[in-house]
């Protein structure tokens, strides 16, 4: 199932500039999906972060992951108004960076779940290649 713009406004409170997916695919329902995002050379970021040598900032990467955990998660509880909160990174590794005009597949998959916290799985591809992976929880309330 793939969730455009508009359907993925209604699981997460997240808006432009803070809302870093364009897409999401649901591979298994509220276990794991592929959300998808292309980072434009005007993005807010860039500026900063670096002069002459732009590249995305790590945590940004993180937070789409983590805004596609909160989507895969959110469609089950919609109809419910129940909130996706980001609690915790266990752990990350950035492994390539990110430049304008460059897509990300943010691969997420749930892990495993106690009560209303769930961890999740994350990887940021670009193509083929792991630019990022994360390992982070989240609470429903």
């Amino acid at each position: 199932m793939n969730l455009n713009i508009n359907e993925i406004k209604k699981i997460i409170p997240h808006r432009k500039p803070f809302l870093f997916l364009d897409s999401l695919d649901i591979i298994e329902r509220g276990k794991s999906g592929i959300g998808h995002i292309f980072f434009k050379e005007d993005e807010f970021f860039f500026e900063g972060h670096f002069p002459n040598n732009p590249i995305v900032p790590g945590v940004i990467i993180v937070e789409a992951l983590a805004q596609a955990a909160g989507v895969v998660s959110g469609y089950e509880f919609i109809k419910e108004d129940r909130k996706v909160l980001f609690m915790s990174i266990s752990s990350v590794k950035f492994r390539k960076p990110v430049k304008p005009n460059q897509a990300l597949s943010l691969h997420v998959s749930k892990l495993n779940q106690v009560k209303n916290v769930y961890k999740y799985s994350g990887i940021a591809k670009r193509g083929d290649e792991s630019v990022t992976e994360a390992v982070y929880t989240a609470m429903i309330i």
